[in-house]
């Protein structure tokens, strides 16, 4: 592997060697124009190699590496002794060109004139992880195999994921129906059957056609004059054994003297007396002898009279019984034709035939006596009863169709937007008023498991968590294979609340969460369950690389919106416009924004100024008017915040130069708007032990993440400076005007840079804003939000006056995320405004103070006159005042030791007081 680099005839310092061919590469000013290739490995060549050329002859360069002294390093690069005045040079080596800031589409590389010419878009645009996960997860049938699909909102996860499963799902075999019918051996439990898909409706209709063609024909059957003589044939032959009965009790009594009367009591026994019947009066004033005779031969006559009456009661019971069997007999006979046709249509499912030969017997054993139920009610009668609407007589024979596939191709696939617990597993209907409530087993509801079972529900992990007990319902569910119809909550009741109870269902769905990769990682993290029933993940992707696939695939996805939409097709330069505002919001040039919901918005405000200009197309002026009309109208904090900086409430400088003040960046988020400020970051030093204190921190104004970033410095400062003894150091750094609570390192690099300053005694510019984290190794590493920090500082300047040096300081590594708005850009072009790119804290302390950072000494000292010595001897001062300080003896001493012309004192008479 090599590297093209341009080579010059000057010698040229490049990044810590010496090249005697005066190598030179990246953006910078080209030497001659003779190109060479040289091994990349050259390039990246320790510090301490120089590479120099040994034939002139620039055809044949050739290189040897030798060591080389920091000495000649810094003579071989041009640099003598620091001291101020070399801002100029830095500037111009770390600043952006315009073509850095912003990465553009050239339409006419499109290869269309508008999306009119595009074909259908198939598939999704860039996540292919994502898709094939989903896929694998369908694919797989094992129990625990349920799918989480992850990402934030807008990336197409729900979309794409209803279409994917709805196609697979069209392949598959349609899924059973299920029918709930009476269980008469437990009515509050009802039977579940299984049916072939589109045969429950069938079965209701078979049923209540059947219930009607069996009353009749029974009805007709029982009231026939063939079964009323055989009735009134059974009747006669009881009554006549019922007149022998008391024929033969009635010739009992006379033999004992009794007569026998019917009261309403029964049969009662009178004593008779030369033949008439003796009355109470007549009876008392018999001899007491005569009356007790009388008294035993009653009690003899009451037996008798219990005896009639049995074998009365068994006639009665027989006779009854008779009609009984008769009625049935004549009933089965007449319903057997009627139950055989039904039957024979459902032979191959037996437990219908089962339920259909129960529910004959039962229909039968309701027709005692010969007393007709009635004819049937029409099938609406199983609806819900109105006040004055009669019950009906037939409700436990009917049918409910608790889910039926007729007229469904493919398995189910079910969307539940609202996951409440009885939503996902049913529930039992009531009806009545007052405190009287009533049920049949045609109020059971099916839920969405069940009318996904056999198939795919898919539902929104945040809605159904947030559903009380629906989550460990479903997990219950799943783990169980089997749904049940309970009334939620039911273990929580005092009283548990009687109700029907039906039969559960096997479960055989696939569920598919949609939801935040941060609650996948909470779920995984905390619940069991979920880790064994969502063994799964599809994670789809904020951003997705910049591929000829997926520029194909962004311009489809473009023309499918235009055409479902109705919307007009974009031209070339309108696309081309879309991808840089795509650019804009993935925050990075080599990516495109998988958030198509905010793409889509973007394409109708743009189709709606289009209309506006009456164009026929989208052209590119729609689509940067659309962009700049939302930012507009969400505008209002970022106007506000600017005026108080220009009225100078809110205090910041954007030229001059201060010691230990730095301009930092801030992000401000409100709603779906964030935009840029300046925040001015002051950093002050004394005498003390204390360290570095920051004001935010002390207060609790500021996150961990923040606070971390604050230790930092104190890790930074110590490996620089604290070698050679201890690091005796108290200072303060504050945002100022800060009033709500500030979190993120972005801003260490700017509170270190105000902290140099302080120590230093060099003022730094303050037309240069800064932002970038730093390392305890000194290298600044990149941040989020670049470009509303940019442009947020870019238009603040502007407010205050642009002098054509001000600009933003940003880490080398936040390269790829700039996609700043052609007004910036322009700003550049024109030389009215800067960006500088900086990899260390050298690199920025320089820019900033116009003062070259200083080389580490063999002494342990640095360069003399740069920034780093100026620190290094404010410590030294500092430490020996405290030591002085710290012994009353020496105080005086240390005063006189440290006067004006101490070696400490060159920082406080170059920059003021620290």
């Amino acid at each position: 592997m090599s590297c093209e680099w341009n080579v010059a005839p000057a010698p040229l310092a490049v990044r810590g060697f010496v090249c005697g061919a005066g190598l030179r590469g990246g953006r910078g000013p080209l030497g001659a124009s003779w190109r060479r290739k040289v091994p990349a490995a050259w390039i990246r060549a320790p510090h301490n190699v120089q590479l120099t050329t040994h034939n002139e002859q620039l055809s044949t360069v050739k290189y040897e590496v030798r060591p080389v002294t920091r000495p000649e390093r810094r003579e071989a690069a041009g640099v003598s002794p620091a001291v101020p005045g070399g801002r100029h040079d830095v500037r111009e080596r770390l600043a952006l060109a315009p073509e850095d800031l912003r990465r553009t589409w050239d339409p006419a590389e499109l290869g269309f004139a508008t999306t009119a010419e595009l074909p259908e878009l198939t598939g999704l645009v860039g996540q292919a992880r994502a898709v094939k996960a989903l896929e694998f997860g369908l694919a797989i049938k094992m129990p625990g195999y349920n799918i989480y699909v992850a990402g934030p909102p807008g990336t197409g996860k729900t979309s794409y994921t209803r279409s994917l499963v709805a196609r697979r799902a069209e392949a598959e075999p349609p899924a059973d129906d299920w029918v709930y019918v009476c269980n008469f051996d437990q009515p509050d439990q009802p039977q579940a059957l299984r049916l072939p898909p589109g045969v429950g409706p069938q079965l209701a209709r078979d049923v209540d056609e059947m219930l009607h063609d069996a009353v009749v024909a029974a009805g007709r059957a029982l009231e026939s004059k063939e079964h009323a003589e055989q009735r009134e044939e059974l009747v006669r032959r009881a009554r006549a054994q019922m007149a022998e009965v008391v024929a033969r009790l009635e010739a009992t009594a006379q033999e004992q003297g009794f007569l026998i009367t019917q009261t309403e009591q029964g049969y009662m026994p009178v004593p008779v007396l030369r033949g008439q019947a003796l009355t109470e009066q007549e009876f008392n004033t018999l001899d007491p002898e005569r009356r007790r005779e009388i008294a035993r031969r009653a009690e003899q006559m009451r037996e008798a009279i219990a005896e009639a009456s049995r074998q009365m009661w068994e006639l009665e019971k027989s006779v009854q019984e008779s009609l009984r069997t008769l009625d049935a007999a004549v009933a089965r006979a007449a319903v057997h034709p009627v139950m055989e046709r039904i039957k024979a249509r459902y032979t191959g499912l037996p437990e219908v035939v089962a339920w259909l030969e129960r529910v004959q017997e039962e229909l039968i054993g309701g027709m005692r006596l010969g007393q007709n139920p009635g004819a049937p009610l029409p099938p609406q009668a199983t609806e819900e009863l109105r006040p004055g609407q009669r019950p009906d007589p037939f409700a436990r024979f009917r049918v409910n169709v608790f889910v039926t596939r007729d007229g469904e191709k493919g398995a189910p696939v079910v969307v539940e937007t609202n996951p409440t617990y009885t939503n996902l597993f049913g529930k039992v209907e009531y009806t009545g008023t007052g405190t009287q409530f009533q049920t049949s087993v045609t109020r059971i509801k099916a839920g969405a498991l069940h009318r996904a079972n056999g198939g795919y529900l898919i539902l929104q992990a945040a809605d159904l968590l947030q559903s009380p007990f629906a989550w460990d319902a479903l997990k219950r569910a799943l783990a169980s294979r089997e749904v049940r119809i309970e009334p939620a909550g039911q273990e929580l009741r005092l009283v548990p609340l009687e109700t029907l109870r039906p039969q559960p269902i096997p479960l055989n769905v696939k569920v598919i969460l949609i939801g935040s990769a941060h609650l996948f990682h909470l779920l995984y993290a905390v619940d069991e369950g979920f880790r064994k029933l969502f063994k799964l993940k599809a994670e789809f992707d904020t951003v997705m690389p910049v591929v000829p696939e997926t520029v194909r695939g962004y311009a489809s996805f473009i023309a499918q919106v235009c055409r479902r939409d109705g919307l007009r097709h974009l031209d070339a330069g309108a696309v081309a416009r879309v991808m840089e505002h795509s650019h804009r919001l993935a925050e990075d040039r080599e990516k495109f924004s998988a958030r198509f919901n905010e793409l889509v918005e973007l394409i109708y405000e743009a189709d709606a100024w289009a209309a506006a200009d009456g164009s026929p197309v989208v052209r590119a002026v729609h689509v940067d008017r659309a962009i700049a009309e939302k930012a507009e109208r969400s505008a209002l904090p970022a106007e506000r915040t600017r005026e108080l900086i220009e009225r100078g409430i809110l205090l910041v400088d954007v030229d001059g130069a201060v010691v230990g003040q730095v301009n930092g960046l801030t992000v401000m988020r409100i709603g779906d708007y964030s935009f840029g400020a300046p925040s001015r970051i002051t950093a002050r030093v004394y005498m003390g032990e204390k360290g570095i204190l920051h004001i935010e921190r002390e207060i609790q104004m500021s996150g961990q993440i923040h606070d971390k970033g604050v230790l930092t410095l104190s890790g930074y400062l110590g490996e620089r400076f604290a070698q050679r003894r201890p690091l005796a150091l108290s200072a303060s750094i504050a945002f100022e005007q800060t009033y709500v609570p500030v979190d993120g390192d972005s801003a260490s690099s700017t509170e270190l840079y105000a902290l140099l300053s302080a120590l230093s005694g060099l003022p730094v510019d303050q037309g240069i804003a800064v932002t970038g984290s730093v390392n305890q190794r000194g290298q600044v590493q990149p941040i989020g939000g670049v470009n509303e920090k940019i442009e947020g500082f870019f238009q603040v300047c502007k407010v205050k006056g642009l002098t054509g040096r001000q600009g933003v300081m940003i880490p080398r590594q936040n390269l790829a995320n700039l996609m700043l708005s052609p007004e910036v850009v322009d700003a550049v072009r024109a030389g009215q405004f800067h960006i500088w790119a900086v990899s260390t804290v050298e690199e920025g302390i320089e820019l900033l103070t116009g003062v070259p950072a200083g080389e580490p000494l063999p002494d342990g000292g640095f360069t003399p006159g740069s920034v780093f010595d100026r620190v290094d001897r404010r410590l030294q001062e500092l430490a020996e005042r405290l030591a002085a300080w710290a012994n009353p003896g020496s105080r005086v001493e240390g005063r006189r030791a440290n006067g004006p012309a101490g070696a400490g004192s060159a920082g406080e008479r170059a920059g003021g007081p620290a």
